[in-house]
Formats: C-alpha cells, structure tokens, sequence
C-alpha cells in the first residue's frame, strides 16, 4: 500500500514526513465489505441471542431464524450496514494509519529514515479511531439492530409498551432503513440515533486498542524477517486471532449496547447503561458476559475477513 507499511508490515522508505495516505481509506473501505458479507448471519445471530427472548443457545437461535424466516431471516437489514459500514470502516481504518504514521514521524529526527513505530504510538491511534467509531458507528449500529430486532417476540408482562407497539407476525415497526432512520428522528429526535452511543465508546475505545495492537505485534511475530510483509495468510490468522481478543474483552459491554438500541423497538426497559447492566446482574447474573463471549468470538472470523481486505488493497 504505497511506500509506506500496511499495519504488521516491515516497511521500507516512507514517504514525506505526514503525508496523507488516501490508499488506507480505499482498503478500509474493501476490508468493510468484505466482513459484512462474511460476518452479518453470525452477527444476527449474536444480536439475537443478546437482546432477544427464547433463544437457550447458539445451534437453537440458528434453528428458530431458520424456521421462522428462512435463510433470508439471517441477512436482515444487511444492506444498510453494506452500504455504510464499509464507509465507517474507511474512515476508521484511515484515521488509525495515518494517525499512527503522524505519531511515528514525530520520532524520526534524520531525513529519509524509516518512520519508528512505539507501542504508545499504536495505542494513542487505536484510541482516536475507537472516538471516531462511535460517532460515525453509533446509528449505523442502531438502525442494523432495530431491523434485525423488530421480528423478535416480546413479553409483555410488566413492561410498559409504547402506543406503536405491535405483536409479533403483524406489521413491522420499520420497513427498511430509511424508514426506520426517519421514525426514530420523528419519535426521538437526532439524539435518538445516538442511542447506547456510551456502552459504545467503553466497547470501542479499549476494543480497538486490543484489535490493532494484538494484530501488528502478532503479524510481525509471525512474519519471518526476511520478507518485505506478511502474507494473506499471515494476516488472516493474525486479523482473526486479534479479533478474538478484543471481542473476548468488549463483548460485555456489546450486549449492554444491543440491549439499549434493541430497546425502543417495542418497549423502553431501560433507562441507560448503569440500568441496563443492573437489570442484566438481576436476571441472568454474571453469567450474562461469558455466554456472550463465546457467541461474540465467532466474529473474529470477521476480524480476519477485515484486515485481510484492508492489507491486501
């Protein structure tokens, strides 16, 4: 990817000192529709099983979509998060590496020496991007929840439902994305996009610093040193061991953020993330963050599907 080193590469000459890389945009932008293609049936189904009812495990959450919706039930609302996430993953992806890059060059005092590379550096990126992700992540995440959401069946004991409120088997709340976009703005405003945007920014800012920091130390690990940078498969098995860290850590506070934005379809339950969390220790105990995390490491299969189209541009 131009003269400079993709993330885990051992680079060679870099160019101008802060130069802009646009080349870093494109491949975030390839490796984001790459993992929503791989990874949006397992995510339905990790949304599923986090803020939905009646689902006891994994194999019976993929029976019952199946059953009731067909190989299609696992694509819902797929197309907005095509359409965007590839952007959002553009933006994110560009944001670290050129951050990162600046941070690097600020250690380089001779002329036409290779840019170094700080653990510091790598850290302070991760967490600009992990920022940078909630505020353009956050609705992308809201309207795919919603949509994935809004078929799942409710209880009605001691919840109190909205006037839209509607059972299961009759009309959706939304008919699509723009729909679903434009209802929520109606019913609650711009900031109602916004929704869970808190648990998101204690899952992203430390997730991400998990993600690329375990993906560069382990790609260069496993790069023998006489190559330039790694290969598709070096970076697969790091992109996809590097997601399993990071989903392994952030996943409890990915399903205080589905339950949030899950909440409104239907019914309001909760009242914030403080809420949700207690409400979530009440019922299911500490148990509700291990049984995510082994639903949530499927998507290291999308960890490695991601970097491997943003390295390989």
């Amino acid at each position: 990817m131009g003269t400079d080193p993709a993330p885990g590469g051992r680079g060679a000459a870099a160019p101008a000192m802060g130069n802009f890389q646009m080349e870093d945009f494109a491949a975030g932008w390839i490796g984001g529709a790459a993992s929503v293609i791989v990874g949006h049936p397992l995510d339905t189904v990790k949304t599923r099983l986090q803020a939905g009812i009646g689902y006891g495990n994994t194999l019976s959450c993929i029976r019952t979509v199946y059953r009731r919706e067909s190989v299609f039930g696992f694509f819902k609302g797929m197309s907005f998060p095509l359409a965007s996430i590839a952007v959002y993953n553009s933006v994110v992806f560009g944001v670290f590496s050129n951050t990162q890059r600046f941070l690097s060059w600020q250690h380089c005092r001779e002329p036409g020496a290779s840019p170094s590379r700080t653990l510091s550096d790598l850290l302070l990126a991760s967490m600009v991007a992990g920022v940078v992700s909630v505020g353009l992540g956050a609705p992308v995440d809201l309207i795919k929840i919603r949509l994935q959401m809004q078929t799942q069946p409710f209880q009605e004991g001691n919840l109190s439902l909205k006037p839209r409120a509607v059972a299961l088997g009759e009309q959706p709340a939304y008919q699509g994305p723009v729909h679903c976009i434009t209802t929520i703005v109606r019913t609650e405003g711009l900031a109602g996009l916004y929704r869970g945007a808190s648990a998101m920014l204690l899952r992203d800012v430390p997730g991400y610093c998990l993600y690329f920091i375990p993906y560069v130390l382990l790609s260069e690990w496993i790069t023998p040193e006489a190559c330039a940078a790694p290969s598709p498969c070096a970076v697969w098995l790091a992109g996809g061991m590097a997601g399993a860290i990071s989903w392994g850590t952030a996943t409890p506070m990915d399903v205080v953020k589905s339950r949030l934005q899950a909440d409104g379809v239907y019914l309001n339950k909760y009242k914030g993330v403080l809420d949700c969390i207690a409400q979530s220790y009440q019922k299911e105990g500490l148990k509700v963050s291990p049984t995510a995390v082994t639903r949530g490491q499927c998507q290291s299969l999308e960890g490695g599907s991601d970097i491997l189209g943003y390295v390989r541009l």
